[in-house]
């Protein structure tokens, strides 16, 4: 959903959340997230190793910031688009050296 028409009491479904559509729910629940609330306490670079891994392919670094997004959300932050966490994840891969793991 497009940040700006997320009202966070209304945030039932996966869609409802901030940069989530059809394509990215689907990508979602494939690791085992089904409803916003399963976000609490998930790291966004582990949940994209995650869909990595069960994809057999490596995705866009961007759908981290999607997850930096919604986790973010979740944990009390307003809605923002997704590429306003481009540079967070940008620091954080530079500060760690490495980018998260791939599947071979």
């Amino acid at each position: 959903m497009n940040p700006v028409k997320v009202i966070r009491e209304k945030v039932k479904g996966l869609t409802d959340l901030p940069n989530i559509g059809k394509e990215m729910e689907k990508d979602l629940k494939l690791i085992g997230i089904n409803n916003p609330s399963q976000l609490k306490g998930k790291c966004p670079y582990e949940m994209y190793s995650q869909l990595c891994k069960a994809t057999g392919q490596k995705h866009d670094p961007c759908v981290i910031d999607v997850f930096l997004s919604i986790t973010h959300f979740v944990n009390g932050d307003s809605p923002k688009p997704w590429w306003k966490y481009t540079k967070e994840r940008k620091e954080h891969l530079a500060k760690i050296g490495d980018a998260p793991h791939f599947p071979r």
